[in-house]
This record gives structure tokens, sequence and C-alpha cells, in this order.
């Protein structure tokens, strides 16, 4: 079941109310679990059993996605704000410095959170920030036109698309180098989470100036590309090994952007061997 927590975040204008949608499940030691641009916690399904046999899982949306509300007018969604946001959300749900790890936008707020002593290990999976410009542009023009295509398509359309292989393909090929293997009921789910995503336009507005050029010291990292990503190239990996001397890179075979649906087994074992 989602659960909502509120927690006040402080900010340049003052203690400003935040509002995080969840789920949590397993037992062990905490794990918290960051979605990319445009999807939800959704995204993670696919793996989410596997590592609650071993750890006490906890999915969010970040805010502004999936469930979870836009952050309040005035509050940036840049990296300034990912540590305190999640800080004050572990601490309501009295996690003492979980493992993380995160998928694109949120490889790059685990990365974050690690570089700034508030994760035991982070798993980054083709994390944002280790782009060229030109990377950058492409990227979030990819980004871009998914958002219109989900927002031009009628909803019984997506529906119906969702039913073949071939339509979930049309849908979602762009993220999954298996589309095939999505649910209908998943690939409509997130469609409509990208349709009605709040903190898109402003995500990518602050994204243009986002770069990750610090180290993460003290803690296991290890960052994993897959071999068929079509929106963040795997090039980046080599730069993000150059950044993060001492994390493992990781090459995550026929993989695409979003890899935890792609092979679900991998993926799994990435994380839980970082955060042994």
């Amino acid at each position: 079941m989602t659960t909502t927590v509120s927690f006040t975040v402080a900010t340049a204008d003052g203690p400003r109310p935040v509002s995080v949608a969840y789920e949590r499940t397993g037992s062990g030691e905490p794990l918290l679990l960051l979605h990319g641009i445009g999807h939800h916690l959704r995204a993670w399904d696919p793996v989410a059993r596997i590592l609650a046999a071993e750890r006490e899982v906890i999915a969010v949306d970040l805010p502004g996605f999936g469930t979870s509300p836009a952050l309040p007018d005035g509050v940036p969604y840049d990296l300034g704000t990912v540590g305190p946001v999640y800080e004050a959300f572990c601490a309501e749900l009295g996690l003492d410095r979980p493992h993380v790890a995160g998928n694109s936008l949120g490889g790059m707020h685990a990365l974050e959170l690690g570089r700034a002593g508030l994760a035991r290990s982070v798993t980054a999976l083709s994390p944002a920030g280790f782009w060229t410009e030109a990377e950058r542009r492409y990227a979030f023009g990819t980004l871009r036109t998914m958002r219109r295509s989900a927002l031009a398509l009628p909803v019984p359309l997506i529906e119906r698309l969702s039913r073949s292989a071939a339509g979930r393909t049309a849908l979602t090929s762009t993220i999954y180098a298996r589309p095939g293997r999505r649910s209908p009921e998943a690939v409509v789910a997130e469609t409509l989470a990208l349709r009605g995503a709040t903190g898109f336009h402003q995500t990518l507005e602050v994204g243009r100036d986002a770069a990750f050029g610090e180290d993460v010291k003290g803690i296991p990292v290890t960052v994993a590309w897959g071999t068929r990503d079509r929106i963040l190239l795997r090039r980046q990996g080599v730069r993000a090994k150059r950044v993060i001397p001492d994390a493992r890179l990781v090459r995550l075979p026929g993989c695409g952007h979003v890899p935890m649906n792609d092979d679900p087994a991998l993926v799994a074992r990435v994380i839980l061997d970082t955060s042994r």
C-alpha cells in the first residue's frame, strides 16, 4: 500500500511543507529506491520482491512525480534540495543512513546522498550528471518528446496499445530494451505518470546546469550502465568512474535506460552486492 508522509524542509524562505508518497516492505537494513524523471515508484516492482528478501525496501515517488505532490512554489528541484528533503524524509520514517539505489535522475540523487554522508552505500543505475553538453541536449530532447507523446495520446488508445507487445514497444522502447516484458497495466500506469508529472518541467529547467563532479568517499559505490541505454549513453559510465575512482563500474548486458524491467535478477544482485 502506498502511504504519504509530510514533513518540513528548511529553505531560503524558511521552513516549507513537503509530502512524499512511498511503499515500505521487507525486513533487514533499510534500502531507499529512487526512480528517474517522469517515472514513479512502480519502476522498481520487478526487483522489489527480490530485494525485500534481504532488505527493508522503501520505494518513493520523488516530489512532483507519481503520487507525490509538487514541491512548494519557490523550492527548486536541484541537487541542493535533494539532501534536506531526503534527510527529513528518512528522519520522519526512522531510517538511519539507508542504502540507496537510484535510476537516472534518482541515480544522481543517490550519489548526492552518498556524497553528503546520508547513505550507507549507493548503487546508481545510469545516473544523470555525467554527460557532455551535446549528450545532455540529446537526452532532454528525447525526454521532452516522450512527454509530448504521452500527453497527446488519448487514454483509451494508451490502454489499447498496452495490450500487445508491439504496442508496449511503441510506448516504452525508449527506456526499456525488452519492452514486451512489461505488463499492460504497468505500461498504462507509467505512461499516465509521465503525463501527470508536475515536477517534469522544473526538473529539466534546473537540469540544464546539473553535473555531478565530486567524489563519493567512505562508502561502497556501484555505477551500473545498460549496454542498450538509448537516453544516457553508456560511455558516460566511464566518466562517472573518473569522478568517483573507487566506484565499481558494472556493465548490464542487454539492458536499457531503466534496467530493472530488462533483467530484474541482475539488477537486484548488483544492488544487494553493493549493500553487502
